[in-house]
């Protein structure tokens, strides 16, 4: 076992995406700051000028005074290219431009539907699924024809629907999604001890919490810090803080990004279900009933944010001058951490140590009373060229019919986009809870408009 790890620690890794720069760059730096790992990176983008621009980083990176392993970059014309030899497969994309995007999360606002993320569920989310599908479906084939026994990690949204197409069309391939929502709720739990009992210095990392449900919708149904149950301290934390919600320092203040809350919804819904929910609250929001986003005044009272695509392609504009500045030498390159773990799971799968965290990947019993093969969210053991989900058992029967419409939305999703089925497309459409004040005649208009804006990222047929 031992002499397989050594073997495998000089690596080849393909990049698939990356020219939103952020993901892959903090990935480079991972990669640069652990010395258990080394390698080659092949850089592949549709957009192939943003992949030589990461290698140039990529090598800055590489070079760095504090690097203490040394990792090769290169640019690959082709999938194939990529692939071929890979020891591991990372999945980092934009499906399209964020000018989709603006219809996905924006449109539907003519008819009442408010969306803080719009990358997941809702209306946004199918539509971001209808040209995300049919690009992972390409990139599923390329796997099993040129890295069939490469490990997958997937970044990109809608989570739960690409590691699903993967497995659909590659069964044998060893897939799994990484989403870091979950730490933010261990996170807050480690403030909790903070703050409601002076225990300082916790890290997420020294918890033990039961996680369930899926991709943006995961629960933690038991909590514990070196045996103290956690959960009884969470109930009286949500009733503290339910009206005013509730942020450690003011740099959280939800008031300052479009990314932080004051955990307003997260205390709700656990009144109301007596689970944890763990992902961020504008994340959450989107899979219930329009309870937190029926308008703006109600987001805004609840404490976060809608994020509006206008921010998106700002933030795009400042990474792109932060790609030319490094480039240059402008801008110095740093080591800072992610705070992601995609290189700390593949040192695990290669033998360097087990290690549990939170994964997407198809259940095979992990959560009995979800249908089996749907992509859910729950723990895992990560071992040598293994990764065994943890049993969560059952989802409470209280909060299963929530997660369950969502399981069986998304399976419909990935069969009307490989099918390019309208009819099986716009119930499906339809069935979202976000859409539950939208007439038949208003969804059926905002659904063929919307489905209009993807028509250079669809197949014909959904035209035909």
């Amino acid at each position: 076992m031992e002499s397989k790890a050594k073997r495998n620690r000089h690596l080849t890794v393909a990049y698939i995406g990356g020219g939103s720069r952020g993901w892959a760059w903090g990935f480079m730096k991972d990669l640069a700051a652990d010395p258990d790992l080394c390698g080659k990176i092949r850089l592949y983008d549709i957009d192939r000028d943003a992949a030589e621009r990461n290698r140039v980083i990529g090598e800055k990176i590489s070079v760095h005074p504090d690097a203490v392993s040394r990792w090769e970059y290169e640019v690959s014309g082709s999938l194939k290219e990529a692939l071929q030899g890979a020891d591991f497969v990372v999945i980092s994309i934009l499906p399209a431009t964020f000018d989709e995007m603006e219809s996905d999360v924006h449109l539907p606002e003519r008819v009442g539907v408010w969306q803080p993320v719009g990358d997941t569920v809702g209306a946004g989310g199918f539509m971001r699924a209808m040209r995300t599908i049919p690009m992972y479906v390409t990139i599923a084939e390329a796997i099993r024809d040129y890295a069939p026994e490469a490990w997958v990690i997937n970044y990109t949204n809608p989570m739960s629907l690409c590691v699903r197409t993967l497995y659909e069309v590659f069964p044998q391939v060893k897939a799994f999604g990484c989403c870091h929502e979950v730490f933010g709720t261990q996170k807050l739990l480690c403030s909790m001890l903070k703050t409601e009992c002076g225990i300082d210095g916790v890290k997420r990392q020294d918890l033990h919490t039961t996680v369930t449900g899926i991709n943006h919708f995961t629960w933690i149904t038991k909590a514990s810090w070196e045996g103290m149950d956690l959960m009884p301290l969470y109930a009286a934390f949500a009733d503290k803080y339910a009206e005013e919600g509730y942020s450690e320092n003011r740099d959280d203040n939800w008031m300052n990004s479009f990314f932080n809350c004051a955990h307003r919804v997260k205390f709700d819904l656990f009144r109301r279900y007596g689970a944890i929910a763990a992902a961020g609250d504008r994340h959450l929001a989107e899979f219930t009933a329009p309870w937190y986003t029926r308008d703006p005044e109600t987001v805004k009272a609840w404490k976060f944010g809608l994020t509006p695509v206008s921010w998106r392609k700002e933030d795009l504009r400042r990474r792109l001058q932060r790609s030319d500045d490094l480039i240059s030498g402008k801008e110095a390159v740093d080591l800072s951490g992610s705070g992601e773990e995609g290189h700390l799971l593949m040192k695990a799968l290669l033998g360097l140590g087990d290690m549990v965290s939170n994964v997407n990947v198809p259940n095979r019993g992990q959560i009995p009373n979800l249908p089996a093969g749907a992509v859910v969210e729950t723990n895992a053991v990560f071992g040598l060229d293994r990764i065994d989900p943890v049993c969560a058992g059952p989802v409470p029967s209280n909060i299963l019919p929530l997660v369950a419409r969502h399981v069986y939305n998304q399976e419909n999703t990935l069969r009307a986009a490989l099918s390019c089925d309208r009819k099986l497309g716009f119930t499906t459409f339809m069935n979202d809870p976000q859409l539950a004040y939208v007439t038949p005649a208003d969804g059926q208009k905002l659904f063929d408009d919307m489905l209009e804006n993807q028509r250079a990222y669809l197949p014909e047929a959904w035209f035909r």
